[in-house]
């Protein structure tokens, strides 16, 4: 993927993030520059959960172990990120919403988007 492939799919994540934010009790978004630097750091930890715990673990996986562990790095932000607040049903709450937004707007990692070209 290109830097600007990076940078779009990081802005489209913090657009995500402020609605997430709008419509999620207990989950909140100070700005645009917030929602910014939330995305990334969601995807750095969860690079370093993937890096550590293999790819079963990634927030980025399906399943239980995936949206508990999307919710405990939504969680576990909010503490690098400022102007973010959230409290833990909140983090649960924003999880399964980003999921189901994930559904329809679908945003591969750079991982899985090299695994599907190499086939």
């Amino acid at each position: 993927m290109s830097f600007l492939g990076h940078v779009v799919r990081f802005v489209v994540a913090a657009f995500v993030l402020m609605i997430v934010g709008f419509i999620v009790p207990q989950f909140s978004v100070g700005g645009f520059w917030s929602a910014l630097f939330l995305a990334v750091v969601i995807a750095l930890l969860g690079w370093v959960i993937e890096g550590i715990f293999g790819k079963r673990v990634t927030p980025f996986g399906r399943g239980i172990v995936g949206f508990i562990a999307s919710a405990a790095v939504i969680w576990i932000a909010q503490f690098i990120v400022g102007g973010v607040t959230v409290t833990v049903l909140g983090a649960i709450l924003a999880a399964l919403v980003i999921g189901i937004i994930d559904l329809f707007i679908p945003v591969s990692t750079p991982y899985e988007a090299g695994r599907r070209q190499r086939g």
